[in-house]
């Protein structure tokens, strides 16, 4: 498989079950492997024959940024399902970081990972 990757794409979103995170809001950060067969759209020099990693990218952010919810869970499902409404995408990874995740010892990130299938 080939992988098309986005990585660090920013969004600033409510998510979080505290009061304060959802009336504040915070930065997420985001990763986006998208693995598929790129040897059409290599050999043809077509987008049609791949995804649009810009709109991919316009999407994402859009999603993270929609209605809030507890979970970075839930915000990164949000995103795998934004990746398999592109044709192409066979496995999705998206890592969904919480920079400024409401923890009371030092850190540098918080962050959940899902590996998706596209459901057949």
């Amino acid at each position: 498989m080939d992988e098309i990757a986005l990585v660090g794409l920013r969004a600033f979103a409510h998510h979080g079950v505290f009061e304060h995170e959802r009336e504040n809001g915070q930065e997420f950060i985001v990763d986006v492997r998208v693995m598929l067969d790129l040897s059409a759209a290599a050999g043809s020099d077509e987008l049609a024959k791949t995804i649009h990693y810009g709109e991919l990218a316009e999407q994402v952010v859009a999603a993270v940024e929609s209605s809030p919810v507890d979970l970075i869970e839930t915000v990164a499902q949000r995103v795998v399902d934004i990746v398999f409404t592109f044709d192409a995408a066979r496995w999705a990874r998206v890592t969904v970081h919480k920079p400024n995740a409401p923890i009371t010892v030092p850190f540098a990130d918080v962050s959940v990972t899902l590996n998706r299938k596209r459901p057949e």
